[in-house]
């Protein structure tokens, strides 16, 4: 008689549970849709947007400052946000402000996030004098407000999106450094790495092979949440003439754009920009904040 076989039992992969994790939390999920309808036209904006408000040649002067919902009498298009004081659609310069806005944000953050955890893995690894001279650098940095450091910087570098990359990597790795150190300090004294010291590996192996993979949730967290930060700070020096030049979209120069406006009645030019602006912070951090409480559920209670 043959025996009968034992049930199947699926194996739910990461990303599945991840998915399945997402799924039950609604804000969570509204967080992920708010995202995707953001960054989805963002990126493809050149295919997407009604007009190209950065080509001199196809903005007509005479529609400029026309509100919502406006049909244009010599592009035939209807403006459904208004134009801008340049005659400029608004709803087009926020899909490009915001392609701009997102690859700031996503370069920068990638960048502080590589400089930051190797410091940090390096500092706790090594440890002693090592641990002491990058810490102790760490904490200078971050003894400077992140605004008032990105601000010198560009005002020495200039007006960029690169010199804006440069300046908010610059004010934000040392936060990914001093969370890599405090979980680096925790798995050094684990058996993994014992033995990789036991089998005579290198320092760089067993930090960015071994080391660095169980450091990851944490930092992946920080950079989520960082995000919005970067995209705020990259408005707010944008805002202030030092971020983005104007001939660049940007989100923050979109509302500086429309400030003079706000008193003669044409509120839609600034006010357009700052609810995109604000839309895609609030979605980040309901992201982020839900992916905080999956890698580290002891934060949730």
């Amino acid at each position: 008689m043959a025996s009968p076989q034992a049930p199947v039992v699926a194996v739910e992969t990461p990303f599945q549970r991840l998915r399945s994790q997402f799924l039950e939390n609604r804000l969570a999920t509204f967080g992920l849709i708010l995202l995707a309808l953001i960054i989805v036209p963002s990126v493809l904006a050149p295919w997407v947007a009604p007009q190209n408000p950065f080509d001199i040649g196809k903005l007509d002067i005479f529609e400029s400052q026309l509100p919502p919902g406006s049909v244009s009498e010599s592009l035939g298009i209807t403006y459904w946000l208004g134009t801008d004081g340049q005659g400029r659609d608004v709803l087009s310069a926020i899909l490009y402000g915001m392609r701009t806005s997102l690859v700031v944000a996503f370069v920068s953050v990638t960048g502080a996030l590589l400089i930051g955890a190797t410091v940090g893995l390096t500092a706790a690894y090594f440890g002693g004098k090592v641990d002491a001279l990058l810490m102790r650098i760490v904490d200078l940095q971050l003894s400077f407000p992140a605004i008032l450091l990105a601000l010198i910087m560009l005002s020495v570098l200039g007006q960029g999106i690169d010199k804006v990359i440069i300046a908010l990597i610059a004010v934000q790795w040392a936060y990914f450094a001093r969370t890599a150190r405090g979980t680096a300090l925790v798995e050094r004294n684990r058996e993994y790495v014992q033995a990789a010291r036991c089998l005579a590996l290198s320092p760089l192996r067993i930090i960015f092979r071994h080391m660095l993979p169980n450091c990851m949730p944490p930092l992946i967290v920080i950079a989520t949440i960082d995000l919005a930060h970067a995209i705020a700070a990259e408005a707010t020096l944008s805002y202030l003439g030092i971020g983005v030049p104007v001939t660049q979209p940007s989100l923050g120069m979109l509302i500086a754009n429309g400030f003079e406006f706000m008193l003669s009645g044409q509120y839609w030019i600034s006010f357009c920009p700052g609810i995109a602006l604000a839309l895609i912070i609030v979605a980040i951090n309901l992201v982020g904040d839900h992916l905080r409480d999956i890698l580290n559920p002891r934060s949730a209670q």
